[in-house]
């Protein structure tokens, strides 16, 4: 296991002198041949905390799994069981309410995620398969965290899209209260990656997951990597 702390807040004084020692003056001042210059670094982000365990990368304990940090090739924890207990008290929710989901792909191995892109790039090209699909090993489907989900109708209709169902519409504002996140949201493609997919829905945590929904933040942006 590796462990690597990154720090706080600077506050830098350059200072570049000739000749003799100076008296410090509280107000700035410059004489010939003598030149100071204050550096300070104000409101600086605290990065977040990272561990490498067994090649899988945790920032402040979540995940991380995009286009810059990716899974060992071996890495096949399948879909983890808080994941599994969450999606089930979420979806009971919507029941409650009249809605009905489906799980439509979960856990993903990287062999698997590797032919589904090899597959989507014969078909579509490499510059238009790497705007929704991950490579190989950059696949949340992969980290055991994630899955897309759908509407009964939206599954099984290929002309509806999820976004436009009463699932979507309830799911959105819901998901965080069970630990899911929407992973990649709508105007956030420059940071994430990926295109907006609203059906793809990544635990993190109903803590991490209510306070990014509160900020409108995608994970990057919640661990202060982007």
């Amino acid at each position: 296991m590796k462990r690597i702390l990154f720090g706080t807040a600077l506050v830098l004084a350059l200072s570049g002198c000739s000749g003799d020692a100076a008296e410090v003056s509280d107000a700035p001042h410059e004489s010939p041949g003598r030149t100071m210059t204050h550096l300070t670094v104000e409101n600086l982000d605290i990065l977040p905390e990272v561990e490498v365990i067994d090649g899988v990368t945790y920032m402040d304990g979540i995940l991380i799994v995009n286009e810059d940090y990716e899974l060992p090739q071996d890495y096949n924890p399948g879909l983890l069981q808080e994941v599994i207990d969450a999606y089930t008290e979420m979806t009971s929710a919507g029941a409650d309410e009249g809605l009905q989901f489906v799980m439509v792909s979960g856990f993903r191995t990287y062999q698997e995620q590797e032919q589904l892109y090899n597959d989507y790039v014969a078909r579509e090209g490499q510059e238009e398969a790497d705007q929704y699909s991950a490579l190989p090993g950059h696949s949340e489907h992969q980290s055991g965290l994630a899955f897309d989900i759908g509407s009964t109708v939206s599954a099984s209709t290929i002309d509806v899209s999820f976004e436009d169902t009463p699932e979507y519409e309830w799911m959105k504002d819901a998901a965080h209260e069970y630990g899911f996140i929407i992973r990649y949201q709508e105007g956030k493609e420059d940071i994430t990656g990926i295109n907006f997919e609203p059906w793809h829905l990544r635990y993190v945590g109903v803590e991490a997951a209510t306070e990014m929904y509160d900020e409108g933040l995608v994970l990057e942006e919640y661990l202060r990597i982007r």
